[in-house]
C-alpha cells in the first residue's frame, strides 16, 4: 500500500480531576510523528484533551495511529472502530494495549507493544514495501490469515535515547491551546512500586539523553514563552549527578521559564540539588508520597517512611518550591482512618495541592494480576480505571466507602479556607485550583451515586463485568 498521509490520535480522558483544566499532552505520539515525518510522511497529531479531532483529516488519511492508556482505552477503541469502518488501517500503541494486545486487535489491525520508536518505522516499511518480514518486527502484534493473534518477540528497550529527535510540537493540532510544554528526557525507573505500569513498559534501568541533547530540547521549549515546561520523566532526579549538571546548565544559560518536575522524597537528602532546582526556576515538584500508613508504604514497595516524607516537605518548602502531593488509597492495610488522616496530614504539612487517588489495578502490573487471579477485580470498564473510581474489592474497606471517603477528603482539602487563604496572598493560581477542585469534587459526588449503584449490583452477583469493553 502507498502511505503518505498519517493521523495520530490521543484519546480524551474520561471525567475530571484536579488538573483536568491544565492537561499535560503525552509525548509519545508527538515523538513518533516526528520520526515518521523525517521518513517523508505527512503527519498530524490530534490530542483530544487540547482540541477536537479534525475528522475530515483523519478520515482522509492513509493510516491512523491511536495511542491509549487504560482509562482512555474505551474511547480509543471507539475511534478505531470508526476509522476501520472506512477501510483505513489502524495501528494502536501505548501502555494499555502493550498488555492487552488481543483485546486491542478487536478494533485495530496492528498493535505496537512497549517502545514504538523503531517498530513503527519497520511496520510502515512492511506495509509499503513488504519488507522486513512482518514476523521479524519485534514488539508487533497482529492477526494472521486464519485470524489468530500473533505476538512477535518483545523489542529490547532502546540502549540510547540520543538518536531520538526533539518532538515537533508544530505537528500537534492547535497546540497553542496548551499552556504546558511536555519534555521527556529519560525513561525507566529503578524502583518497583507494585501498582505502577511505568517499569513494565520502560524497564527499571534508568536511561537518559545526553546533557547536550537535553539542553537542545529545553531550548526548543523555551522558545514558546507562554508555556510552562513539565518534565514528564517519572523521576526527573533519578540520577542526582546528572540532574545537577543539567540544572546548572539551565542556570548558566539564564533560562527564566518556570517548570514542574516529578521527583521522589529522596531529593531532601541533597541540599545542593534542592538549591539548583530553586535557582533554575522549578515552580512545583510532583511527589508520589503514596501513603502515611507505614504498612501501606511497605505493601507498595515504596522504599520510604513517614519521617522521610515530612523531611522532604520541609526541605522543599524552605527552598520556595511548591509541592503537588499524590497519595494512593485503598491498600490492604488502609481503613477509613487512613483516608481521613491523610488529608489532615496534607493540610498540616502545608502541601500546596494534592491528588488523593484510589488504588487502581492497571493491566500489566503485579497488582492487577493479583486482583484478577484472586477474584477481587469488580469489572473491566477501562474508562473507570482513572484512579478516581474504585474498581476492586479492598481488604478492609468496602468499595463504596473507599470511593466516597476519598472524594470527601479531597473536598476537605480544597475548602473555602484553602481558597481564601490563597486569595489573601494574591495567589490567584491556587485560588483557581481550589475553585476547580471544589467543582470537580462536587460533580464527582453527584456522579458517584449512579456508579456505586452499578458497583453494588456487580458485587451482589460476584461477576466481573466486561460489558463496556465491547464498543457498539
Amino acid at each position: 500500500m502507498k502511505i503518505k498521509k498519517v493521523a495520530f490520535i490521543e484519546s480524551k480522558a474520561p471525567g475530571n480531576h484536579i488538573y483536568s483544566r491544565y492537561p499535560v499532552p503525552r509525548v509519545g505520539s508527538v515523538l513518533l510523528s516526528t520520526i515518521l515525518t523525517a521518513h517523508g510522511y505527512d503527519v498530524k497529531v490530534f490530542i483530544e484533551d487540547l482540541a477536537k479531532i479534525d475528522w475530515q483529516y483523519v478520515e482522509s488519511s492513509d493510516i491512523v495511529c491511536i495511542s491509549t492508556i487504560t482509562p482512555t482505552a474505551i474511547r480509543a477503541y471507539k475511534h478505531a472502530k470508526r476509522v476501520q469502518a472506512l477501510g483505513i488501517p489502524v495501528v494502536m500503541g501505548g501502555a494499555h494495549v502493550s498488555f492487552m494486545s488481543e483485546e486491542a486487535l478487536n478494533y485495530s489491525d496492528y498493535v505496537i507493544r512497549g517502545e514504538g520508536d523503531e517498530s513503527i518505522v519497520e511496520l510502515f516499511d512492511y506495509l509499503e514495501k513488504g519488507s522486513p518480514d512482518i514476523k521479524s518486527i519485534k514488539g508487533l502484534s497482529y492477526r494472521d490469515k486464519q485470524g489468530a493473534v500473533v505476538n512477535n518477540e518483545a523489542r529490547p528497550l532502546l540502549a540510547s535515547l540520543d538518536w531520538l529527535p526533539i518532538p515537533d510540537v508544530s505537528l500537534v493540532h492547535e497546540f497553542d491551546k496548551s499552556i504546558i510544554y511536555p519534555i521527556s528526557l529519560s525513561r525507566g525507573c529503578p524502583f518497583n512500586c507494585n501498582f505502577c505500569s511505568v517499569i513494565r513498559v520502560f524497564g527499571r534501568r534508568y536511561r537518559s539523553k545526553s546533557i547536550d541533547n537535553s539542553m537542545a530540547e529545553i531550548r526548543s521549549a523555551t522558545s514558546h514563552p507562554k508555556k510552562n515546561i513539565f518534565f514528564v520523566d517519572d523521576n526527573f532526579t533519578a540520577s542526582k549527578k546528572r540532574a545537577k549538571i543539567l540544572l546548572q546548565e539551565m542556570i548558566n544559560e539564564n533560562m527564566k521559564t518556570e517548570y514542574n518536575a516529578q521527583v521522589r522524597t529522596d531529593i531532601a537528602k541533597d541540599p545542593e540539588l534542592l538549591e539548583l532546582l530553586a535557582k533554575s526556576h522549578c515552580s512545583t515538584v510532583y511527589i508520589g508520597f503514596e501513603s502515611i500508613n507505614p504498612q501501606t508504604l511497605i505493601e507498595y514497595n515504596k522504599g520510604q517512611g513517614i519521617q522521610e516524607i515530612k523531611n522532604c516537605i520541609k526541605a522543599v518548602k524552605e527552598h520556595g518550591i511548591a509541592i503537588h502531593g499524590m497519595f494512593v488509597l485503598g491498600a490492604d492495610n488502609d481503613d477509613v482512618t487512613t483516608i481521613r488522616q491523610t488529608v489532615e496530614f496534607a493540610i498540616e504539612q502545608g502541601i500546596d495541592t494534592i491528588q488523593l487517588m484510589i488504588l487502581t489495578p492497571l493491566p500489566g502490573t503485579p497488582f492487577y494480576n493479583d486482583m484478577l487471579s484472586s477474584g477481587r477485580l469488580i469489572h473491566q470498564d477501562w474508562a473507570k480505571f482513572d484512579a478516581h473510581h474504585v474498581t476492586f474489592k479492598p481488604k478492609i474497606l468496602n468499595p463504596q466507602t473507599l470511593h466516597m471517603e476519598t472524594l470527601k477528603a479531597m473536598g476537605r482539602f480544597y475548602s473555602w479556607k484553602y481558597i481564601f487563604r490563597h486569595m489573601a496572598k494574591l495567589d490567584f493560581f491556587h485560588v483557581a485550583v481550589g475553585l476547580y477542585g471544589k467543582h470537580a469534587v462536587k460533580q464527582a459526588l453527584i456522579e458517584a451515586k449512579e456508579y456505586l449503584n452499578v458497583i453494588t449490583k456487580l458485587l451482589e452477583t460476584n461477576n466481573i463485568s466486561q460489558h463496556n469493553v465491547s464498543i457498539q
